[in-house]
């Protein structure tokens, strides 16, 4: 449908939309600033239907859905010229909040699942296909990994950093400012500022013949 509308050049579709989405919004408590654009829909499950725990500041851009979800006493703020490409959810659980600063792009069918604090820096750029978890599972008790308590530790993206398509940020990650974390990376320590992460590299582990 989307690509219809924009074949056609029936932009103003989109315009609608955006404008039925801010009213919806609004009504509903949130918090959302001016220029608002989105061209799919926002799905919301919050706790308790406290939608006071999500705030959107200006000039943020939707290419597509969006899945906002908060658990316990979890919030979501997003500040101002946010772009999300399409088809993102993003998870606040326990008294996490998950801190969007100015300028950040987010790409398609990204997750962020945060059961601790998730900070992502101003413009910060996060490709398509990537996970910020703060969270794992435990597993020191025998038997059965399901049930056994979590442990969650905080993430931080600093300011312009780039996170490549489909890396995976774990818990206790902390990505110093103006660094490039490759393609595919997984993250869970500290990285300092504008270094440049690759991880695992390829490498040949056999022959065929």
């Amino acid at each position: 449908m989307k690509a219809l509308i924009k074949v056609f050049g029936l932009n103003f579709i989109f315009k609608i939309n955006s404008a039925i989405w801010f009213i919806i919004l609004k009504l509903k408590g949130i918090k959302v600033g001016r220029n608002f654009y989105i061209e799919g829909v926002i799905f919301l499950k919050l706790k308790g239907d406290d939608y006071s725990k999500i705030s959107i500041g200006n000039n943020v851009s939707i290419n597509g859905d969006l899945d906002l979800r908060t658990r316990e006493s979890g919030k979501i703020i997003i500040k101002n010229n946010v772009n999300f490409d399409s088809d993102i959810r993003i998870v606040a659980a326990r008294n996490s909040v998950i801190n969007i600063e100015n300028g950040v792009r987010i790409g398609r069918n990204t997750m962020i699942v945060a059961g601790e604090d998730v900070k992502i820096g101003a413009n910060v750029l996060i490709g398509p296909n990537s996970l910020i978890q703060t969270s794992n599972h435990g597993f020191s008790n025998p038997g059965d990994i399901k049930g056994q308590k979590y442990s969650h530790k905080r993430i931080e993206i600093e300011n312009g950093s780039w996170i490549a398509t489909c890396v995976i940020l774990l818990p206790g990650a902390f990505i110093g400012g103006g660094s490039v974390i490759g393609a595919g990376s997984v993250v869970s320590k500290k990285i300092d500022p504008k270094s440049i992460v690759s991880t695992p590299p390829a490498k040949i582990i056999s022959r065929r013949f």
